[in-house]
């Protein structure tokens, strides 16, 4: 119950940047605060309740190729996530939104390797979140940055990707996830 508690929260307060108009109708301050608050209470609940929640049984039993396709996948969405934090890129400009390009990368990865249903329900809502709110920034014609003229940002995003992808293939996920990636 806390798990789905978790995520009604967290996509809740993202989903209401999504509905035309809604957002504007508060100030900047609220808005951040309002789904930063719901957000972080969304995932501590996710967090907590998945333990919680058994594995509520198996959908399907991915074959082992689907966690190579996954270890594959993640090194471009983290890639991406880290452009969508860094500086202006030509990897930002080509992807547009890069945070939600690299959320439908990691979340699709990760059900291909994943058929129990609370995996599939955890990566399935960021999947459906991904897409939804970038048909919804596309109608909003959300203007985005140029390619700049230097390659400085493209270095930064694929450094920091790659570390990244590293640190957790090698070394976090097992502690923060209870899976180890490679063996």
């Amino acid at each position: 119950m806390l798990f789905i508690l978790g995520l009604v929260l967290f996509f809740g307060a993202h989903g209401f940047l999504a509905v035309p108009n809604a957002p504007e109708r508060l100030s900047m301050p609220v808005r951040k605060l309002g789904v930063t608050g719901l957000s972080i209470a969304g995932i501590v609940l996710i967090v907590l309740g998945w333990g919680a929640a058994g594995a509520w049984g198996v959908l399907w039993s991915p074959p082992a190729w689907t966690r190579h396709i996954t270890l594959a996948l993640m090194l471009p969405a983290l890639i991406l996530l880290a452009a969508s934090q860094g500086p202006t890129s030509h990897i930002r400009a080509w992807a547009k939104h890069p945070m939600l390009a690299g959320v439908k990368i990691w979340a699709f990865g990760h059900l291909l390797a994943n058929g129990e249903w609370r995996s599939i329900a955890l990566f399935g809502a960021f999947l459906a979140y991904a897409v939804i709110n970038r048909i919804a920034v596309k109608r909003r014609g959300v203007a985005t940055p140029g390619a700049p003229e230097g390659w400085t940002g493209d270095i930064i995003a694929v450094a920091i990707g790659v570390a990244v992808y590293v640190a957790i293939a090698f070394w976090l996920h097992p502690i923060l996830f209870g899976v180890q990636v490679v063996r």
